[in-house]
């Protein structure tokens, strides 16, 4: 359709009593939507190619999140165990210590994962 239509079905919808309008919008869509068969039955008598299709992703490929979500469920608690807990807090060190075996936990999955890969 070319823009003069879209215009003209537009200044007539304003034009019209409401009674009338549905029947300007049901003609309109109905004009657009044989346009777009036009255009789609064109497409496939040229046997124009499809898009190719997203890869899947395999299912034996894990994905990080969870590990960091999990990492932060204990992180979180094990940093307040390590800080404030008991009668002898091991304090900086010891927090260093848990966040440290956590990030080499998840640095070591994920190059497990790009290795398999």
């Amino acid at each position: 359709m070319s823009p003069e239509e879209i215009r003209a079905a537009a200044e007539v919808h304003d034009e019209l009593d409401p009674r009338y309008r549905d029947a300007v919008i049901e003609s309109f869509l109905d004009k657009v939507g044989r346009e777009i068969d036009a255009r789609v039955d064109a497409r496939l008598a040229q046997g124009a190619p499809q898009a190719p299709a997203r890869p899947v992703k395999p299912r034996s490929e894990k994905s990080a999140l969870p590990l960091a979500v999990v990492s932060l469920v204990f992180g979180i608690p094990l940093t307040a165990i390590t800080v404030a807990a008991g009668p002898h807090p091991v304090g900086l060190p010891g927090l260093l210590v848990v966040w440290a075996a956590i990030a080499v936990i998840n640095v070591a999955y994920n190059l497990g994962g790009q290795r398999r890969r």
